[in-house]
């Protein structure tokens, strides 16, 4: 099998896109963080002491989406068109959803997941010195799709 990011002598290389197809592309990710009842109505009040959990999260997340070839070495820079991120109070936690769109010649996996791991690590820091038993977890590519223009 030969791994699209190594060269012939096992050096790391970004893929070459440049002969792909411009088409749009979309990818969806989800995670969770759990959290105790607690703190869980504490959000849901807006009783965490630094701030509106909810709104902070979904900011951030798009803030991480747009500057995730920063983080990630070998991702491409690409233009987002349209980032979106859903944020679900459940009894045990936050359930996190976001969908990514673009124009160009490589999907937006990376930026999907990049918005669900900065939304679940906003959650975590806005809610650390309440809760010491919260867990981020599942975060997973759920689809990706790729339709001609």
């Amino acid at each position: 099998m030969k791994l699209s990011h190594v060269t012939q002598d096992g050096k790391a290389e970004m893929v070459d896109v440049s002969k792909k197809t411009i088409v749009r592309r979309e990818a969806v990710a989800s995670g969770k963080i759990y959290l105790q009842q607690g703190t869980v109505d504490l959000i849901k009040k807006n009783r965490i002491q630094k701030g509106d959990v909810l709104s902070t999260a979904r900011i951030a997340a798009v803030q991480g989406a747009k500057r995730t070839s920063e983080l990630i070495p070998l991702c491409h820079n690409i233009t987002l068109d349209h980032i979106q991120v859903m944020l679900d109070i459940t009894n045990d936690g936050v359930d996190i959803k976001s969908r990514v769109v673009c124009i160009g010649r490589t999907g937006a996996e990376m930026e999907a997941l990049t918005a669900i791991s900065i939304a679940a690590l906003t959650i975590y820091d806005m809610c650390k010195a309440v809760d010491k038993t919260m867990k981020i977890s599942e975060i997973s590519l759920k689809e990706k799709s790729k339709n001609e223009i």
